[in-house]
């Protein structure tokens, strides 16, 4: 087996990977993760009964920014053009689960961005729910975010004949 570097490695310490002589490739990634809540706290986002507003359109919002955000968040990670964010929700009794997609054509993979929204949607969901997920001590015990992945990476090669 091949030994694997880590590319943002150096002897002085860290660095920015060079990927100016990348080709542009089309590129997409899908991310998914999900949120843990109780029943009733997901009957009353369906209802649009929470005080803070519509929950999954807020965390729709919040997701696409921290996706276009995603290189100030974090410190390595190169800015790249988005070319487009999806951002979808299945409701379940118990859970929430946030699906992000993000496209982009760039020298540079989108991954981080997808995970990123994911990320974001999820904390946002929590952040506008948390008034009714406390118990009488403002603890979370029904409340846990899991499962952020990548389900998917795609490039397609542009040809510019």
């Amino acid at each position: 087996m091949e030994e694997k570097k880590f590319t943002h490695l150096t002897q002085s310490g860290v660095h920015m990977v060079e990927v100016g002589d990348k080709p542009v490739i089309k590129r997409t990634a899908l991310a998914r993760g999900k949120i843990n809540l109780q029943e009733e706290t997901i009957n009353l986002i369906e209802k649009g009964e929470l005080k803070k507003g519509n929950v999954l359109t807020t965390a729709q919002i919040a997701a696409i920014q921290a996706v276009k955000s995603t290189s100030q968040l974090i410190p390595l990670c190169h800015p790249i053009p988005i070319g487009g964010v999806e951002v979808e929700f299945e409701v379940n009794p118990g859970s929430i689960e946030v699906t992000v997609e993000v496209k982009s054509t760039g020298k540079t993979g989108v991954e981080m961005e997808a995970i990123t929204g994911v990320s974001v949607g999820l904390l946002t969901i929590w952040d506008m729910v948390k008034s009714v997920e406390k118990d009488e001590k403002g603890q979370y015990p029904s409340t846990s975010i899991s499962a952020i992945e990548v389900l998917k990476k795609e490039k397609i090669e542009l040809n510019f004949d």
